[in-house]
């Protein structure tokens, strides 16, 4: 169950600028390294954020866009794609401040539930470099592939820990 007061709604198309904020809070520690200005960080995170977005569209394309709301205010965003086979866990990202809260894993445990109930896996893909690894694999979701940036993981309906 999602923390108390934590709600989902459709993305609308004046969510842009927010969902571009959240994206570009999930790259803080890689921009930190960098020795880029501002500017030039912010058009590398630009171009970053649309290809994702275009990534999200070719491969998920009836995916849910939900922005995740605390009390009615935009905290991060909940993407899924479902289908017959299985849940996708597109995207699941929140903004600094509300990261470590059990937010996001109130959110993991009902997909994991549903598929469940369902009888299919949920499957993400996570970023190599991505600490959510750890909440991944403690909610029972096993490595099942990788790729040189990604890593593919899949929960079955009869192993996840919800």
């Amino acid at each position: 169950m999602p923390a108390e007061g934590i709600t989902l709604r459709p993305v609308q198309r004046a969510d842009e600028p927010f969902l571009y904020q959240v994206y570009a809070s999930t790259r803080l520690e890689e921009m930190a390294i960098t020795d880029w200005p501002p500017d030039r960080q912010d058009a590398f995170l630009r171009q970053q954020f649309q290809a994702q977005q275009a990534h999200y569209s070719r491969h998920f394309p009836n995916s849910e866009h939900n922005i995740i709301l605390l009390d009615g205010r935009p905290i991060g965003r909940f993407f899924v794609s479902r289908n017959s086979s299985a849940i996708h866990l597109v995207d699941i990202s929140l903004l600094p401040k509300h990261r470590a809260a059990g937010i996001g894993t109130g959110l993991i445990k009902e997909l994991l539930d549903e598929g469940r109930k369902a009888g299919i896996p949920v499957r993400l893909h996570v970023f190599r470099m991505n600490r959510a690894q750890h909440l991944y694999t403690r909610l029972g979701f096993k490595r099942i592939g990788d790729t040189p940036t990604h890593i593919e993981m899949e929960a079955a309906p009869q192993n996840t820990k919800a």
